[in-house]
């Protein structure tokens, strides 16, 4: 059961609806994970390293005739079904397709970074992909404005390099 109080505004054009959630008991127990650490196994590890090194990589599919380029990577082509799918450096250029300002996530770390700018980018190769929008004031954002892609690090485990356990995590920001 969810508690708490809930508020709605509008405030600057924008609708805003909080809800104030009643503290969590102490437990006792250590923090729990974070949230904006994905999680790497051997098909998404290329991905990850690429991020790490400041390099955006999306997968394209070879078979003939389709050559759709897709983002989430996925180990088959999402328009023809071919496994003839191969990593590809995308440009890092994207246009903004859609956004929300979020005001409240309890999951840590992102508690600690609201008010911040979920969106959809449509990236130059085609793919939308789901993303944040920094460095931009929100009454700067417009649908189509360009964008350009940038690196938050996500450290695993407080060392760096990408082999290492750093984790980088694309986000856009204005061209």
């Amino acid at each position: 059961m969810t508690t708490g109080n809930a508020e709605h505004r509008e405030d600057e054009g924008e609708h805003t609806m909080t809800r104030t959630p009643e503290p969590p008991s102490d437990t006792g127990t250590p923090a729990g994970p974070r949230y904006d650490r994905p999680a790497v196994d051997a098909f998404t590890a290329p991905y990850w390293r690429a991020a790490a090194d400041g390099r955006l990589l999306l997968r394209r599919c070879r078979a003939e005739g389709c050559g759709v380029a897709h983002h989430y990577p996925r180990e088959f082509c999402p328009r023809c079904w071919s496994e003839d799918v191969v990593w590809e450096e995308a440009s890092g250029r994207a246009q903004l397709y859609t956004w929300s300002v979020v005001h409240r996530n309890a999951l840590p770390p992102f508690h600690e970074r609201t008010p911040y700018v979920a969106a959809v980018v449509e990236l130059a190769e085609g793919p939308r992909m789901m993303t944040e929008i920094v460095d931009c004031a929100r009454g700067a954002l417009s649908v189509g404005m360009e964008l350009r892609v940038a690196f938050r690090a996500a450290q695993a485990d407080g060392s760096g390099g990408a082999d290492s356990g750093e984790i980088a995590v694309p986000v856009f920001r204005p061209a």
